[in-house]
């Protein structure tokens, strides 16, 4: 007969820590974010979940895509004006005119990356560029 051990066992559990942190999707070990033309701010919320998720084990890896620098007012000025709803005729507005230098790009992700504000967190960042939205 054996003699019974009061093994002691201290735990913590931080309830609600991911609660507050979104992300566009998650498959496995890998967190996804597309970030196209949002205010560049939501690089900041983005970069803090991934690190959040990745201090937690939860994830190995964040890739964000999003808007690539050679997809700049130079190239949405040379698309003209917008359609209308339907898609067959020109609007009043300038195609360039909706997007901006604060809104999200490649040049704003670079300079948070830069910082180190992924924490610990490899992220994989993926720049769209004008071929991949124009006919050739």
């Amino acid at each position: 007969h054996h003699a019974k051990t009061n093994d002691v066992f201290n735990s913590y559990v931080r309830e609600g820590y991911l609660d507050g942190h979104r992300i566009d999707f998650v498959s496995g070990r890998v967190a996804f974010d597309l970030e196209w033309n949002s205010k560049d701010q939501t690089y900041d919320r983005d970069l803090y979940a991934f690190s959040a998720f990745h201090e937690a084990g939860a994830i190995d890896v964040g890739v964000i895509l999003t808007r690539g620098s050679s997809l700049d007012n130079k190239f949405f000025k040379s698309l003209g004006k917008v359609l209308d709803k339907d898609g067959e005729k020109e609007g009043t507005a300038e195609v360039y005119k909706k997007f901006g230098a604060s809104t999200t790009w490649m040049g704003k992700l670079l300079y948070r990356l830069d910082a180190g504000r992924n924490g610990g967190c490899p992220v994989l960042a993926f720049g769209i560029t004008p071929k991949c939205v124009i006919d050739p």
